[in-house]
């Protein structure tokens, strides 16, 4: 007779105003087990695992046929009864640590608060123990003492599993715990994981990283439209589906599929198309094609709290052609994003120069570079932050319109709807505000807006990082469609270094504010030179585990 599974839950059903969200779940976890749930965003697995811990929501219509962790039923449970179990049974480990730390709070403080609130432990015995969970983690002891915003992504993530072990929980549940780490700190993270279930702890984790999943998981569930469509041993699951969704997950995964090669259509993606484009074809090699924005010898440096300097950009040099996609990789903090600013204009070098067409753009007065600023355009990670939520789609759009100047990709877009149907959404979408789309929908909006003012070369500064595989594909096939189309140049800024090889010609690897190695993106992914870069690859999961 096997053993009893730590969790178990049979039939679970979760509606919101008589609309159900999760239908008849079942899955089961053993002690030391890890299951992945996995699905594309709005499946039902964040509310599943939320359910599990009383947390379904404001309104949340919870029933279950059984639903017990190691023999205590919970089926009825009351919020006091939850909130007992909370912490001391069951720990949760959300995807933006940044935002679930208490940014005016030091990460000791945060840790402690479970500690004076469920045991009975002494001011000290409470210090020793917030040090000891702190270095279990790989943080030092002294870490207790600084805030959220002064720790890496990766270190914050840390702290907040630091936070979610601090009573000793048999179940960990972690909803995306390295979705927005570079590949060094996931694997920190993911060798983390992996040690609590080593000590007994069990884990349920979600996740769309197929990669990440298959590295870590046991089993694994697949989710879609709040069902459970099939489940079983990982291995199984992801070398060989039994479901058509799932074999439709896999395709889009980036890993493995050559530049040009389609994601979504080989995927069954359903996005509307305005025209039917062509495949995708190569774009124009650098002997046809010139710099559209070309960095040299950038310098920035930042001063430290507390002493020190921080070089963000360290004689940094790039250039993006016409038609083609420069990829640029590193850790969170190596410099990625203050080269972006640079380059768009919005962060002033200490020396170096940029040039725009190769006309002076960086260093000159805003003055200078307004007349053609609407040539260099942008593509954000979350694109929900940088639109006003007071406003619907299309007037966000025809804002962008009224900047129009040049004879680039957006320019002979006529209207809102007519940039919508750029990007394959439908004219409707104008009606809506940017809090009602989609990710994928907001990420389309996003992509039109930058296309508004007409410009022939967009940095994409993690523009997919937030986006679960089957979004991502369909968002990196419409890049690779307009780009093959317009002829624009992309730099893209990306810590999956899968989807960098996807989508790039060439790759530049950034580390500490210094370019260790450049070259075609084939010869530096098989043939790396530099050991940062090899640590890099060495670190990305993969589908094989």
């Amino acid at each position: 007779m096997s053993p009893a599974p730590l969790l178990r839950v049979e039939g679970l059903d979760v509606g919101f105003g008589g609309t159900p969200v999760v239908r008849d779940v079942s899955l089961r976890i053993d002690r030391g087990e890890c299951l992945a749930l996995v699905g594309e965003s709005g499946s039902g697995k964040s509310v599943t695992a939320r359910s599990l811990l009383g947390l379904a929501g404001p309104g949340a219509d919870v029933s279950a046929r059984a639903l017990d962790v190691d023999g205590t039923d919970l089926s009825g449970a009351g919020h006091r009864a939850w909130r007992r179990l909370r912490g001391s049974r069951i720990g949760l480990v959300l995807q933006d640590a940044l935002v679930s730390l208490d940014p005016l709070r030091t990460v000791g403080r945060e840790i402690d608060d479970a500690l004076r609130l469920h045991t009975r432990l002494s001011p000290a015995e409470r210090a020793r123990r917030v040090a000891g969970l702190l270095e279990s983690m790989g943080l030092a002891a002294t870490d207790a003492g600084r805030r959220a915003g002064e720790l890496s992504g990766g270190m914050r993530q840390r702290a907040l599993i630091a936070s979610a072990m601090a009573l000793d929980p048999d179940l960990l549940i972690a909803d995306e715990p390295t979705t927005a780490l570079d590949a060094e700190s996931q694997a920190q993270v993911l060798d983390l994981l992996g040690s609590l279930r080593a000590g007994g702890s069990s884990l349920l984790l979600i996740s769309h990283d197929l990669a990440v999943v298959s590295s870590v998981a046991d089993r694994v569930a697949i989710m879609r439209d709040g069902r459970i469509l099939e489940q079983g041993p990982t291995h199984q699951v992801l070398t060989a589906p039994e479901h058509e969704y799932t074999r439709i997950l896999l395709r889009a995964v980036p890993a493995g599929r050559p530049r040009g090669t389609r994601l979504s259509a080989a995927a069954g993606g359903t996005a509307s198309r305005p025209d039917d484009p062509a495949p995708f074809q190569p774009a124009p090699t650098a002997a046809t094609a010139g710099p559209v924005l070309e960095a040299r010898n950038l310098v920035r440096t930042f001063d430290v709290p507390g002493g020190g300097i921080l070089h963000a950009a360290d004689q940094v040099s790039l250039r993006v052609e016409a038609g083609r996609t420069l990829g640029l990789v590193g850790a969170s903090g190596s410099g990625k994003s203050t080269t972006a600013r640079i380059l768009l204009g919005l962060e002033t070098p200490e020396s170096g120069t940029v040039e725009l067409f190769g006309q002076p753009w960086v260093p000159l007065p805003e003055a200078g570079r307004r007349p053609r600023r609407t040539q260099l355009g942008a593509i954000y990670q979350d694109p929900l932050s940088s639109f006003d939520p007071r406003r619907r789609v299309g007037a966000i759009l025809a804002d962008a319109l009224s900047t129009a100047t040049g004879s680039g990709a957006g320019a002979g877009a006529a209207s809102p709807t007519a940039l919508l149907g750029l990007v394959g959404l439908d004219p409707a979408v104008a009606s809506r505000h940017p809090s009602t789309l989609s990710g994928g929908q907001r990420q389309r909006v996003a992509i039109a807006r930058a296309l508004a003012p007409g410009p022939q070369v967009l940095i994409c500064d993690e523009p997919v990082s937030a986006l679960d595989v089957s979004v991502q594909a369909q968002i990196l096939d419409l890049l690779d469609d307009l780009q093959a189309r317009l002829g624009l140049g992309y730099l893209f800024i990306s810590h999956d270094l899968a989807v960098v090889r996807h989508v790039s010609d060439d790759v530049a690897v950034l580390r500490a504010g210094r370019i260790v190695e450049r070259g075609p993106t084939e010869q530096v992914f098989a043939h790396p030179q530099h050991d940062y870069t090899r640590a890099l690859l060495a670190a990305s999961p993969t589908l094989d585990g």
